[in-house]
């Protein structure tokens, strides 16, 4: 099985995905059902606090998207109103959860976060494969929370293990009155029992009690002493050498496993069963991560790369190899700085990448040029997805074609395919009626990416009229001039004819870009506006699917 990127621009298939965008819109839009064997996130953690922004522009301040990627401090406001009504509106167990927690917290920061999150991990649920795993990267602000999410999302039986990773050997928090916040958590679900898992081995602990010794037997090999009483007391009663317990092993079992020689005796007569080990592997590693240190300042790791929530490659290697196999496609929908994504390519795994900062992207992109070699680009594809004009000006120098689509989408339209040769001026065509069973009337899109001029007006002039459309939009990266507004103007207006209190509507109009990011909208009998869609669109130019490998 491969899983690939489709691209009717470039006509091949690469096997892995950086998306600049939402990962909300991305996961709606690009991500199939059923499609991913492993994600990891590490989302913004509900702190109350916002985390240094390491990108600013040549005006010394940062870029907007860039405050939404890294702010740490949540607020509600009408998007977390929509994003928790649309949950609530499932009726599902989630948004029963979100419902009490209103009743808990109100309309708070916390309640802001946890309508954001479980949007989002409602869609990671629909895309994982039966047979994959989620890791969610929290601290203990809100991991209470987000169990109670994931347990509705995932349920409750799905949840494998909350693991704890050190980040630090230690942190002076005397000044505020508490123990030493050291330690970071991860909680681990699996779609179903049918999950892929990989055991995972670290170094034996030097200091471990005496009976965990490592016993070489008659036999010549290596053992480890097991205890023998069965857990909560659950197995059979009866005396064993003196004493009384409820054992692992019935009696008949206890036997053989004397006969076999799997059986020692401590000092005080209590038996001991002997599992082999392999002493290469080291030991099964346990839910408790102390053995990975996070990159400090003087580290390579941190140099190189110096983004703020940096987590090391060796934690996303570990957590790679534990679920997942080669071939498989690990995600990662707040992919920051890459590390997720660099442990799945030097694992042999495919991936895909979301984050919603262009800067985000650009390191990105200069870390696997950096590791991989340039060569590391052609096994990707790149699709942006602008969230400010920072995004949108990247698009249109990388991609003057994708930023055409990407600005139709935006004003509410759909992006059509390819035309062969020059398009004649028509990016998308609108359709609107001002009344049932009235005509169809045409809205022409055009889109400009480069600096634009009165010609352009005049060329959408006569694309209306070629069209016998009612009205003509350009839409403008760059602003437009005085003379174009003119232009424009002496157009006039489309006028409705079947309603008792005509209306009129401008028969050219000019929106830029940035009008758009700020809600305007094209004016028209009906309302055009860009939403985010409910599922995968399966006619996505940028589609991912599962096909036979060839």
């Amino acid at each position: 099985m491969t899983y690939m990127a489709r691209t009717g621009r470039e006509g091949r298939d690469k096997p892995n995905a950086l998306f600049h965008g939402d990962n909300l819109d991305v996961l709606r839009e690009y991500i199939e059902d059923s499609s991913v064997d492993l994600i990891y996130l590490d989302p913004p953690f509900q702190s109350g606090r916002d985390h240094n922004l390491p990108f600013k522009r040549a005006d010394g301040t940062p870029p907007t998207a860039q405050i939404k990627a890294f702010t740490d401090t949540w607020t509600w406001d009408h998007a977390a109103k929509d994003a928790f009504d649309e949950v609530v509106a499932t009726g599902s167990r989630v948004g029963l959860v979100l419902e009490v927690v209103d009743r808990v917290v109100g309309k708070s920061a916390m309640l802001s976060y946890m309508s954001m999150m479980a949007l989002r991990l409602i869609e990671l649920h629909r895309v994982l494969k039966p047979t994959g795993s989620l890791y969610l990267h929290c601290d203990p602000t809100a991991s209470h929370y987000l169990k109670v999410v994931l347990d509705a999302v995932f349920g409750s039986e799905n949840f494998i293990n909350e693991i704890i990773w050190r980040r630090s050997r230690a942190h002076n928090d005397r000044k505020i009155r508490k123990f030493g916040a050291i330690h970071e958590t991860l909680l681990y679900y699996g779609k179903s029992a049918e999950r892929t898992f990989v055991p995972q081995y670290a170094e034996r602990d030097k200091d471990a009690p005496k009976t965990h010794d490592l016993y070489r037997h008659t036999d010549g090999k290596l053992y480890r002493k097991d205890n023998c009483n069965a857990p909560g007391e659950r197995g059979p009663r009866y005396e064993w050498n003196g004493h009384v317990r409820n054992w692992r092993f019935s009696p008949e079992e206890r036997d053989r496993l004397i006969r076999e020689g799997k059986i020692v005796y401590s000092k005080n007569g209590m038996p001991r069963v002997l599992r082999p080990v392999d002493p290469t592997r080291g030991s099964p590693l346990q839910d408790l991560w102390t053995d990975i240190d996070p990159p400090n300042s003087g580290s390579h790791e941190s140099r190189s790369i110096g983004y703020p929530t940096q987590k090391p490659v060796e934690l996303l290697e570990r957590i790679v190899t534990a679920s997942t196999n080669e071939g498989d496609v690990v995600l990662d929908p707040f992919c920051g700085c890459g590390t997720t994504i660099h442990a799945a390519h030097n694992l042999k795994r495919r991936w895909i990448g979301i984050d919603i900062a262009k800067q985000a992207i650009d390191i990105i992109r200069e870390r696997f040029d950096r590791h991989f070699g340039e060569i590391a680009r052609q096994t990707y594809t790149l699709v942006r997805e602008p969230q400010d004009m920072d995004g949108a000006v990247a698009l249109a120098e990388d991609d003057r074609y994708q930023f055409e689509r990407w600005a139709v989408r935006l004003a509410g339209g759909e992006a059509g395919e390819k035309r062969k040769g020059a398009d004649g001026g028509v990016d998308s065509v609108l359709t609107f009626q001002e009344a049932v069973g009235a005509p169809v009337r045409k809205i022409i899109v055009s889109v400009k990416s480069g600096h634009v001029g009165v010609r352009d007006v005049r060329d959408l002039r006569g694309t209306i009229e070629r069209e016998k459309a009612a009205i003509g939009v350009l839409i403008t990266l760059h602003s437009p001039t005085a003379p174009m507004r003119r232009e424009a103007a002496t157009t006039g207006f489309f006028q409705t004819t079947l309603s008792n209190t005509p209306e009129h509507f401008p028969k050219i109009q000019i929106i830029t870009i940035d009008e758009l990011f700020e809600g305007v909208a094209i004016r028209a009998p009906v309302t055009f506006r860009r939403k985010a869609p409910k599922r995968k669109n399966p006619q996505t130019e940028f589609a991912f699917t599962q096909t036979k490998q060839s």
